[in-house]
């Protein structure tokens, strides 16, 4: 049970300039969303952060306002544009960056505020999760569908499109290793020590499954 706290006196709340202010309600707000899920009152989020619900007002209008400034910090600037890059150079191995993405992608979300804002999100039916969604899939596994396609001599894209049974192995492959996370943060349960050999014998698999798949020639016609 959260305890109550008193909302501050008129005068008591120190002054900030307006963009430290501005920051210090977004990162209140990111760590009481993850603690309590959106359906947290701004009027106590207010009093944890020792400020009034119109000072809070003054810089995010309304609650949804709030909610996507959040959204925007903890999902969309951990979007690095760098990661298409890196796992469509094939200058390199495609185990090899598929190894330094997962490593950049989990340092960037799998902590305890992403993970259970994302979770929060979901379970309250937030248009966030959609959207995150949709970038993810745009930005990194259907570059992960192209490669692998080109890792086992199949057509590009742009000849074949990719089929929804090869999103949809690679979302398998994606969403497990997210779950790591999740029974990290959401269960926290014990998981294993070195991500990295999970990371790497996961797509190891992965590769070496989509490689036998390719030669019965059933990826050729999306089936």
């Amino acid at each position: 049970m959260v305890p109550k706290v008193k909302a501050p006196k008129p005068g008591a709340v120190k002054r900030l300039a307006a963009q430290d202010r501005e920051q210090q309600i977004l990162a209140g707000a990111i760590r009481y969303f993850a603690e309590v899920g959106f359906s947290g009152q701004t009027r106590e989020l207010a009093q944890r952060l020792g400020i009034t619900q119109p000072l809070l007002y003054r810089y995010f209008p309304t609650k949804r306002a709030l909610i996507e400034r959040v959204f925007g910090e903890v999902f969309l600037k951990r979007v690095n544009p760098a990661w298409t890059r890196l796992i469509t150079n094939r200058k390199r191995p495609l185990e090899a960056r598929l190894l330094e993405f997962y490593e950049h992608y989990s340092r960037a979300t799998y902590n305890y505020e992403w993970i259970r804002i994302y979770m929060f999100s979901a379970l309250k039916g937030n248009d966030i999760n959609r959207r995150y969604i949709k970038i993810v899939e745009e930005a990194i596994l259907k570059p992960i569908c192209a490669e692998l396609r080109h890792e086992c001599g199949m057509p590009a894209p742009d000849r074949l499109a990719i089929s929804e049974l090869e999103l949809e192995h690679v979302w398998v492959i994606h969403g497990g290793i997210f779950y790591y996370a999740v029974r990290k943060y959401i269960y926290q349960s014990r998981v294993g020590g070195d991500f990295a050999a999970i990371v790497r014998r996961s797509l190891a698999a992965m590769i070496a499954g989509i490689k036998a798949i390719a030669v019965n020639g059933n990826e050729r016609t999306g089936r």
